[in-house]
């Protein structure tokens, strides 16, 4: 009885803490790519899942796309820093660009409050492609060296490095197209205005009657795409992809970026959020203020690493 008595009393507390947890006024979302990529479908969630917790508080999701996100990560810090304002922020790309050194911001200069979801690379063409699987790529590209386009979101980012990775490892050469975001690039895909993309899970679930997925950059084969090799089946060790998370202006105080954390991992713990995230390919983690410090010096390494492979700030 007593076991049942405690149960109820941390199930009645549970929205008194949520509710101490939501945001005293409106949410200004900033999107550094246009709508219709993983960004936006992401912050569309976040904006269902808030308002239901919230449900006083209106997320309004603001765009300003350009330069493959760098327009919107340099300008964040000139946002006001009341915790109101959350900017969504991407690796590789915020370690990427400031090496090549075509954005007016550096990776110290982006301050993340909290990661919530990896999204791995995959390589798709179009349904109407003559390519039926990832054998067939590979013996189209081999004979017509730099004539296959595929087609990616942003320039020196997630899909611009496994471009080049796709290249190297399987000794190619293929026409990387960058476009300002998933949602820019869609209609040239299906359209077939480029031969493929180098694009993220979710794109490939989306438009699962549209696109051929080729192989996937996982451990294991994707559930939703069980007919997908990953590139570990196909003899290459490689599991990668983009994450995403939310920043905020670095005049942030303390206690505004650890409300913020701490409310987007309940909206991550949420159960109408893992099964969103689970039908559109996105894979959820939970890196708040705690683990951020550590996270960030592994993948600013790691990135920095991959950057030199790249040949990137080599003009």
């Amino acid at each position: 009885m007593k076991r049942l008595i405690s149960a109820l009393g941390l199930a009645l507390l549970a929205p008194l803490a949520l509710a101490q947890g939501c945001p005293e006024k409106n949410v200004m979302y900033w999107q550094a790519f246009p709508p219709g990529g993983e960004s936006d479908l992401s912050a569309r969630h976040q904006q269902m899942v808030l308002h239901r917790k919230c449900p006083a508080v209106e997320t309004i999701i603001q765009y300003k796309a350009g330069a493959g996100g760098g327009l919107m990560w340099s300008q964040m810090n000139q946002l006001p820093a009341d915790g109101l304002n959350v900017v969504g922020v991407n690796l590789p790309h915020i370690v990427f660009q400031p090496i090549q050194g075509d954005v007016q911001y550096k990776t110290a200069d982006v301050t993340p409050v909290f990661w919530f979801h990896f999204t791995p690379d995959i390589l798709v063409v179009p349904e109407q492609s003559p390519i039926k699987n990832f054998q067939d790529f590979i013996k189209t590209a081999k004979a017509s060296p730099g004539k296959l386009s595929l087609g990616g979101s942003g320039q020196f980012s997630a899909n611009h490095a496994a471009h080049e990775r796709l290249d190297a490892a399987f000794g190619i050469k293929t026409l990387y197209v960058p476009f300002k975001g998933t949602g820019d690039m869609t209609t040239s895909v299906l359209g077939g205005q480029v031969d493929g993309a180098m694009t993220y899970t979710p794109f490939a679930i989306g438009n699962k009657t549209r696109v051929r997925p080729l192989a996937v950059a996982m451990e294991k084969r994707h559930p939703l795409m069980p007919d997908v090799p990953t590139f570990k089946e196909l003899g290459v060790d490689w599991v990668d992809g983009a994450y995403r998370g939310i920043g905020v202006p670095k005049s942030t105080k303390p206690e505004a970026r650890k409300r913020l954390s701490d409310l987007w991992r309940a909206l991550n713990n949420d159960a109408e959020m893992k099964e969103l995230a689970a039908k559109n390919g996105f894979e959820l983690v939970n890196v708040g203020l705690e683990e951020m410090d550590g996270f960030m010096a592994s993948k600013t390494k790691l990135y920095t690493e991959g950057a030199a492979r790249m040949g990137l700030g080599k003009k």
